[in-house]
C-alpha cells in the first residue's frame, strides 16, 4: 500500500531505530508519540462496548409443570386450593360432577361384581372336577370365563385411576395433584361446565429456574454451556446450559438459557431481571476497528508496554479476531486492563520490519 508523501516526510524524520519487529517493545519519545498522533485507549474502559448486564425473564423448567386435567366432560363441583397454594402429589385439588364419570364407576363396580361372582364359579367348580362330578370341559370354560372377567374389571379400574376417580359409586370425580409443588394458575372457575381434558390447573416445582436471556450474537463467540450467570446486585447465580442455535430477526438478538440453582427462591416466574456474564470478558475482548492491523497473513494490535518521562514502549501483538460487529471486532490474545493504540496505528504499522512489512 502506498504511503502519503507527507507521512514518508514523516518516516525520514524519525531515526532509524524506530523499525522493529513483532514481539519486540519499542521505545518512542514524547515528541514522536505526538508526532505520529498516538492515542490509546484501555481495553475494558470505553472501548469495550458489550453490555456487562442482559435482559432475561424467569422461566419455570418444562419438566417442572404438570397439567391438571379432568378426563371427562362436566361441572367443576370443588376448587380445593387457589394460585399460589403449596400442593403435595396425591393431593385433592377438585371435584368434577359428571354424568359420564359415574357411568364409568358404574361399569366398574359391575365389572368387579361379575369377576367376583366368576371366581367363586371357579372356585366350585375346581372342587367338583375334583371328585370327579365335572368334565374337564366345563372346568376350562369356567376358568376361561373367569379370568376374561378379571381382565375386564382390572381394565375398569385402570380407566378410573386415570379419570382421577375413587373406586366406589356415587361419589365425584376427584382430581388429584400429581407432584409436589404450587399452583402456577387456576384455569376454571367455579359452576364451570368443562369438556374433557380441559386444564383446571398448572401446577410446578419451582426450584431450580431457568433465565431466558436474549443477548447479542457478539457475546456468544467463545461462550460455552457451564459458564457463570448472575443475577445483577444479587448473589442468586447459576450456568449457562443452552445457547440458542438462531438468530431472532427482529432483535438480532439470541437465547441464552441458565439454570439458577442457588437463591431461585427469591425469584418468581415471568420475572423480569439483568443477568450478568461474567468470564467472556476475561477471555476475549472488543476493539474499535480502526485499532487492528492485518500484515503478512497476520493480525494486529499495538500494546503500549511501558510509560514514563522518557517516552512510551510499544509492542506489536498477534491476536485472533473471533468476531466483528458495526465498527467493533471480538479478538482473542489480550487481556482487560491493557492499553492499546486507537490512532497512530498506520505510523506504527509502517515501522514494522522496517516500514516494509514482514
Amino acid at each position: 500500500m502506498s504511503i502519503p508523501q507527507a507521512f514518508r516526510l514523516l518516516l525520514l524524520w524519525l531515526p532509524t531505530t524506530l523499525t522493529w519487529a513483532v514481539g519486540e517493545p519499542m521505545l518512542l519519545h514524547p515528541s514522536q508519540i505526538k508526532a505520529l498522533g498516538i492515542e490509546t485507549l484501555v481495553i475494558g474502559t470505553a472501548m469495550d462496548g458489550r453490555p456487562t448486564r442482559l435482559p432475561a425473564r424467569v422461566v419455570v423448567p418444562t419438566d417442572q409443570i404438570r397439567l391438571v386435567s379432568t378426563p371427562v366432560a362436566g361441572l367443576v363441583e370443588r376448587l380445593m386450593v387457589a394460585t399460589g397454594t403449596q400442593v403435595k402429589s396425591g393431593e385433592v385439588v377438585a371435584h368434577i360432577s359428571s354424568p359420564e364419570a359415574l357411568t364409568l364407576q358404574r361399569d366398574a363396580m359391575e365389572a368387579a361384581t361379575q369377576s367376583m361372582l366368576l371366581h367363586q364359579n371357579l372356585k366350585r367348580d375346581v372342587e367338583l372336577f375334583a371328585e370327579g362330578l365335572i368334565p374337564e370341559s366345563r372346568l376350562q370354560a369356567t376358568r376361561a370365563a373367569a379370568s376374561q372377567a378379571a381382565a375386564h374389571a382390572s381394565e375398569s379400574q385402570q380407566h378410573l385411576a386415570m379419570a382421577g376417580m375413587v373406586g366406589r359409586g356415587g361419589g365425584p370425580l376427584v382430581l388429584t395433584a400429581p407432584i409436589d409443588g404450587v399452583v402456577l394458575a387456576t384455569e376454571a372457575t367455579l359452576g364451570q361446565r368443562v369438556e374433557a381434558a380441559a386444564i383446571i390447573y398448572r401446577i410446578a416445582q419451582l426450584s431450580p429456574l431457568w433465565l431466558e436471556i436474549q443477548a447479542p450474537t457478539e457475546i456468544f463467540v467463545g461462550l460455552q454451556e457451564g459458564t457463570p450467570v448472575r443475577l445483577a446486585n444479587t448473589d442468586i447465580a447459576g450456568q449457562v446450559i443452552a445457547i440458542g442455535p438462531s438468530i431472532d430477526a427482529t432483535s438480532q438478538t439470541r437465547l441464552l438459557r441458565a439454570l439458577i440453582q442457588k437463591g431461585s427462591e427469591h425469584l418468581t416466574p415471568g420475572q423480569s431481571v439483568e443477568a450478568e456474564i461474567t468470564p467472556a470478558a476475561a477471555k476475549h475482548q472488543r476493539l474499535p476497528a480502526a485499532a487492528v492491523i492485518r500484515q503478512g497473513g497476520q493480525t494486529y494490535a499495538f500494546v503500549q508496554v511501558a510509560s514514563d518521562d522518557l517516552g512510551a514502549s510499544f509492542e506489536a501483538r498477534s491476536v485472533h479476531v473471533l468476531g466483528q460487529s458495526g465498527e467493533g471486532v471480538l479478538v482473542e490474545g489480550l487481556q482487560k486492563g491493557e492499553r492499546v493504540v486507537l490512532k497512530g496505528v498506520s505510523g506504527l504499522k509502517a515501522m514494522m520490519a522496517g516500514n516494509g512489512g514482514e
